[in-house]
């Protein structure tokens, strides 16, 4: 459960300290970590040594000491030497790595808990039940944040997440699958907003300074208790989703900012093809030239402004008009009128949304 490493790191420092070489090994006796060569003899003393029913004994000069999780034989631990000195350093090492295993043990049965009530595989009374002994506290504000970013090979964004800010006891940091990383953020601040706005903005900076390429983050409403995680969870999720159709330029995205491509998002693809045969006929905007789509999106820009767009596009404003006209016979809509132009608006986000969906091989 606890990785090599951190048991290498582990028995280097207690080394540091006091000055003894010590080495872990596991109940198959093979060794896991070591600061001395010297010790990797004695995996074959540490296997006779897990049938006796010492927990601690000095063999061949050496002090033997085994740790247990929930009364089953996990590692012995070598400490070289014998004597008062060297008995204490291993006792001291043999209860550090205990409360390791503990501690990996309580956050990998955490991590499971917030993955199950992420996926809504817990009854209601489950949460509570195990949030209670998890001591998670219930009633906290929280919200839920997805992210996801380009990774080299060698690279782990959940590990990446973990060691740069898995220090928060209240904040979770998961995965339920390889495309991204969960967090379930604690809110303490009043300003919901502005605390959200900071900490997505922080994690998005520690992650491109650690090379991760094309970061976005989405993020669900506030909820306050525990059991509607899962809605944030959800909120999150189509965030992302919809943030790379309509919000491409936009790295951290909210769900209260979708509007409306939240609801196109919700669309069946074939009642998507049917409004816009309805609108353009047998034609996409996708047929419309440069110059036209350039002109349609600058007049949206604008709020409908005839003059102002003109303006902006270096063209005469009878030039613009002739434009619209043109426009118009196309395909029977006026965008100088508010309800043709909300029409036509709709009807280029729906495309956008058909060819994201076909994208993805919908």
């Amino acid at each position: 459960m606890i990785s090599n490493q951190i048991l290498q790191n582990t028995i280097e420092g207690l080394k540091s300290i006091g000055r003894v070489e010590l080495c872990v090994v596991d109940a198959e006796g093979k060794t896991l970590a070591e600061t001395s060569p010297e010790l990797l003899k004695n995996a074959a003393t540490a296997l006779e040594f897990a049938k006796s029913p010492a927990d601690s004994q000095d063999v061949g000069g050496n002090q033997y000491f085994k740790i247990y999780d929930e009364q089953q034989l996990e590692y012995m631990l070598i400490a070289m030497g014998s004597g008062e000195n060297v008995y204490m350093v291993g006792k001291m090492a043999a209860f550090q790595i205990q409360n390791l295993l503990v501690a990996y043990k309580e956050r990998f049965d955490k991590d499971n808990f917030i993955k199950n009530l992420l996926l809504d595989n817990l009854l209601l009374v489950d949460i509570y039940s195990r949030s209670k002994k998890l001591h998670i506290q219930p009633d906290a504000k929280r919200v839920t944040m997805v992210i996801e970013g380009k990774v080299k090979k060698e690279t782990n964004l959940l590990e990446l997440m973990r060691s740069n800010f898995g220090a928060n006891s209240k904040d979770f940091i998961t995965a339920v699958d390889e495309n991204n990383v969960i967090v379930v953020k604690e809110i303490e601040s009043a300003d919901f907003s502005a605390e959200i706005t900071k900490v997505a903005a922080g994690y998005q900076s520690t992650l491109e300074k650690e090379g991760v390429a094309e970061v976005r983050i989405a993020y669900g409403t506030i909820v306050k208790e525990i059991k509607e995680v899962s809605r944030s969870y959800k909120e999150a999720k189509m965030t992302m989703d919809v943030g790379k159709i309509f919000f491409d330029e936009r790295s951290i995205i909210a769900y209260n900012e979708l509007g409306i491509g939240r609801l196109i998002y919700q669309l069946p693809i074939p009642l998507c093809k049917m409004f816009i045969r309805e609108i353009f006929g047998g034609k996409s905007p996708d047929d419309f030239d440069e110059e036209t789509l350039t002109t349609i999106m600058k007049f949206f820009e604008n709020s409908l402004n005839v003059s102002e767009t003109s303006r902006q596009l270096f063209i005469h404003r009878n030039t613009l008009v002739y434009r619209l006209d043109k426009l118009q016979k196309t395909t029977g809509l006026d965008l100088r009128v508010f309800e043709d132009a909300i029409t036509f608006k709709i009807a280029l986000m729906v495309v956008k949304y058909m060819k994201y969906m076909e994208s993805l091989g919908y």
